[in-house]
């Protein structure tokens, strides 16, 4: 029988509490106890109710934290990370030095997290992972160089899938994990050359803050072995760059939190197939199927379902949103279904095109707003753009572009309008442009177009 501990993964805002929230994370799992790291980014109804869906018994916090989920936080046993009156000291709670904990038989099949999935398309699931899960993943912890002598650098939050990517292997290998408060890009050049660092996972828009570093090429990196990257797109050119500029190799993977099929893109040695995500990994199945649920034929493209070994077990407490997210063939293989849209080429490398949510229809046609968004990158005063479909009398849909641009850019709205729709199919011209400071994102870098989306309905 499990126990769950609640941990919420950014409480203490000072690096002292990073320690014992590693503390926490490595002592719960090896006692059997079930981790579920929570978002204190979470508005205080989605924390409340992510504690009870899990049925958590402790909850660790900082008083920072505690004081911004008000009541919410209330309930379960509560720890306090910063020795504050919200809960029993963690100093006190632990137990005295030199005690011996009781052996722990592991089973497989008891949890070792629930990731909380992003929200940023509606309330938060819990996607529960097995110990035999995990272990499944660190299969390949060896040639990517987890070894004792690795040291990786973070700076994505603890409750984010992405981190415990890296995190968890590192600590397994017996590596070092250099944990970043907040993430800078110049403070991660500044640790990555102090510590030599010969890992990290990074999100594609710290790729490109990072790169965008005058001095750069200053820095000493030359003891990077492998960089990571996943969680949102990542644009070819900003691949090329940094396989140009920095030591090291650079992996790239395509998959879910839930498991499936997932796909790796060893960038540095397929340098003509940046536009892509990739081919399955070893014992991975990728399909795509159509809107039916048929598969569709060689070249075309299709929503992305894949299997493998590792699949979570499911939503907690949700049957019914657990048994949508799968999709079986023919012989009743189970597949997790992505909702993204892509093709795979004569090489089987896979190419993504759009989630299919975001996928534009006006008047009858499909658009991709990566496509468009492409285009946009393309301008010289373009720093990133997010494409959306709004809703239009005349197509049904249209497409409507957000857009940031650099500092000394000379281009307006309207004229980077007409620029990209003389570059577009006549089917896929924006409606409109709006000029923004930034794109709305998650901790890990995702845009939330649900948010610009609703912009528009203001």
């Amino acid at each position: 029988m499990q126990d769950f501990a609640t941990l919420d993964a950014l409480v203490g805002h000072t690096a002292a509490s990073a320690p014992s929230r590693v503390a926490i994370i490595v002592g719960a799992l090896r006692a059997g106890i079930g981790v579920a790291p929570l978002a204190p980014s979470s508005t205080p109804h989605d924390f409340a109710a992510m504690v009870g869906d899990c049925g958590a018994k402790i909850l660790f916090m900082d008083e920072t934290a505690a004081t911004a989920m008000g009541s919410a936080a209330d309930g379960p046993r509560r720890v306090s990370l910063d020795d504050s009156a919200w809960g029993r000291p963690f100093g006190t709670w632990c137990a005295a030095p030199g005690t011996r904990p009781e052996p722990v038989v592991i089973d497989p099949r008891w949890t070792f997290n629930i990731i909380y999935s992003s929200g940023t398309t509606g309330t938060p699931k819990g996607i529960v992972h097995s110990h035999g899960l995990r272990w499944q993943q660190y299969g390949q912890m060896d040639p990517l160089g987890y070894g004792p002598e690795a040291v990786t650098v973070l700076s994505t939050p603890l409750y984010s899938n992405t981190t415990l990517v890296c995190f968890n292997p590192t600590l397994a290998g017996g590596g070092t994990v250099v944990l970043m408060k907040k993430f800078d890009a110049r403070g991660f050049l500044e640790l990555s050359e102090k510590h030599r660092a010969t890992h990290a996972m990074l999100v594609p828009v710290q790729y490109r803050r990072i790169m965008n570093v005058p001095d750069f090429d200053s820095f000493d990196l030359s003891s990077f072995q492998m960089k990571f990257s996943t969680s949102a797109p990542f644009a070819s050119e900003l691949k090329s760059d940094v396989l140009k500029r920095w030591p090291g190799g650079l992996t790239e993977y395509y998959g879910m939190t839930e498991g499936g099929g997932s796909c790796v893109l060893l960038a540095h040695e397929h340098p003509d197939k940046l536009n892509t995500v990739g081919c399955p990994m070893p014992d991975h199945e990728i399909r795509l199927i159509s809107e039916d649920g048929k598969p569709v034929a060689s070249g075309e493209i299709g929503e992305i379902v894949g299997r493998s070994p590792v699949i979570m077990d499911g939503y907690l407490n949700q049957p019914g949103k657990t048994a949508e997210t799968f999709w079986h063939d023919e012989t009743g293989k189970r597949f997790v279904r992505t909702g993204d849209v892509g093709r795979f080429d004569a090489d089987g490398f896979l190419t993504l095109m759009d989630r299919k949510k975001d996928m534009i229809i006006s008047g009858g046609f499909n658009i991709y707003p990566s496509d468009l968004e492409a285009v946009l990158a393309g301008h010289e005063d373009v720093v990133e753009a997010a494409v959306v479909g709004v809703p239009s009398e005349d197509w049904g849909e249209t497409p409507v572009a957000f857009v940031v641009l650099r500092p000394d850019a000379s281009v307006d709205a309207a004229a980077l309008r007409a620029w990209t729709n003389g570059r577009v199919g006549k089917t896929q011209r924006l409606a409109d442009v709006a000029i923004v400071e930034t794109l709305p994102r998650s901790a890990v870098g995702k845009v939330l177009k649900r948010e610009l989306r609703d912009r528009l309905r203001l």
